[in-house]
């Protein structure tokens, strides 16, 4: 069989480490914006385009006879490349353009949210002026403002947090509006966790729990990233989580997919990633992605015991609630390496070179090939994923893997740390009363 997969990320790494090791041995192409070494070595051919150019996505994949596709990041989802792969007769695992508007605009999302009455939706308002929303922030008093378009992960600020005070919020309201149409809502307190899932239109596939770090520096200081670092459990939960938090997230997702299907007449077919703040009243939804997330791909996809090319069938075939699909029981550790000075001012095409990471998994990001050597560019470079019973023995996987990466490199290394773990347990501890 002929796959095509589209990114070229560590995300995208992950997925196509999973789709080879299938038992069909089927043959890997990938389009992806800049060569990534890692994809590159796992594929029969690949082309280097933006993927988002959708005519030369569907080009390519008429050439290479393309059997099946797998689309990773939200930009080409956003531009409707999955339509256009399943109009040429190419099944894909990733939503079409009616579905993926979850992720892309963030007003539609909340709007749907309330309309269909799903659980978790925020007190909000969608604001295109800056005078009511300046009021609404007035009205609030503890906010999360958030553009509504696509930010790389990077856009929501909030109080508290990012955000100072009243007057912080505004001014960013006021920025964000020149722009576009702004979501203001009541800021939740209490701990972020993210619910993945593999959906074939009606049924989901559940992967354990993830909890991602996107503060730039030790302690959960500093700017937002894409995220510099995330782990799992042995099982489906996370330290901080009681089964009946995982039972009301998973109802969310799947009350979600049934919403998706009345509103747009089309299936969900792909990844369906939630990410929550667990509050003193249960999970709240942060917001949804319309694909599997980054660094939190990377934690789970190596657990999947079923065949990951099976798994990619029975999503575009509608067929996933008759596959029995199984994840080994174990921890992850994935810790991202970064260009020194990111995320402000990263130093770009710094060579890297890898030492002895042990057992630990690795996957390229943002980096690109020239002449044989490894070079960052201002984006997450690397990643590595300790993978064991534990969670403090796939910590130490990852953090050894760390330090025998070379270069101008800059690392979390508490991600994984009991201490930081703990703070997370008597936090929850704390908000339950």
């Amino acid at each position: 069989m002929k796959i095509l997969l589209i990114g070229g990320g560590g995300r995208e790494h992950a997925i196509a480490e999973g789709i080879k090791k299938s038992k069909h041995k089927p043959s890997l192409y990938a389009l992806m914006a800049k060569k990534n070494p890692g994809i590159a070595a796992l594929c029969e051919d690949f082309l280097l385009e933006k993927e988002t150019e959708i005519e030369k996505v569907v080009e390519y994949a008429k050439a290479k006879n393309i059997e099946m596709a797998f689309i990773g990041p939200e930009a080409p989802l956003a531009a409707g490349a999955a339509d256009a792969l399943w109009e040429a007769r190419i099944p894909v695992v990733g939503p079409k353009k009616a579905c993926a508007i979850i992720e892309f605009d963030k007003a539609w999302a909340r709007n749907f949210m309330k309309k269909y009455g799903i659980e978790g939706c925020p007190a909000y308002e969608v604001f295109t002026e800056e005078k009511p929303a300046h009021a609404f922030i007035e009205k609030l008093g503890d906010v999360a403002v958030k553009p509504s378009g696509l930010t790389g992960g990077k856009g929501v600020k909030v109080m508290g947090d990012q955000l100072p005070d009243l007057k912080a919020a505004k001014a960013y309201a006021s920025e964000l509006l020149e722009k576009g149409p702004v979501v203001i809502e009541e800021r939740f307190i209490g701990e972020e966790f993210t619910l993945q899932a593999f959906v074939d239109g009606k049924s989901l596939v559940f992967f354990p729990a993830v909890q991602d770090h996107k503060r730039a520096y030790e302690g959960d200081v500093g700017p937002n990233t894409g995220g510099m670092g995330s782990y799992s459990d042995a099982g489906e939960l996370l330290p901080f989580m009681l089964p009946d938090d995982l039972e009301k997230a998973k109802k969310i997702m799947k009350d979600t997919v049934k919403a998706l299907y009345e509103e747009t007449g089309s299936g969900y077919q792909g990844v369906l990633y939630g990410q929550f703040i667990l509050t003193a009243s249960g999970p709240k939804v942060v917001e949804f992605n319309a694909r599997f997330g980054d660094p939190e791909a990377m934690n789970v996809i190596p657990l999947i015991e079923t065949d990951f090319v099976e798994i990619m069938s029975a999503v575009v075939k509608g067929t996933l609630g008759d596959l029995p699909v199984s994840f080994s029981k174990k921890a992850t550790v994935c810790k991202y390496a970064v260009p020194a000075g990111y995320p402000d001012k990263p130093e770009k095409d710094s060579e890297v070179t890898v030492g002895d990471i042990g057992e630990a998994s690795i996957y390229y990001a943002s980096v690109y090939e020239k002449e044989g050597k490894v070079y960052t560019t201002t984006s997450r470079a690397i990643a590595v994923v300790g993978i064991a019973e534990t969670i403090a023995a796939a910590e130490k996987i990852a953090q050894n893997a760390l330090e025998n990466l070379h270069g101008k490199l800059f690392f979390r290394r508490d991600i994984g740390t009991a201490a930081l773990i703990q703070k997370r347990i008597d936090h929850m501890k704390e908000l339950r009363g």
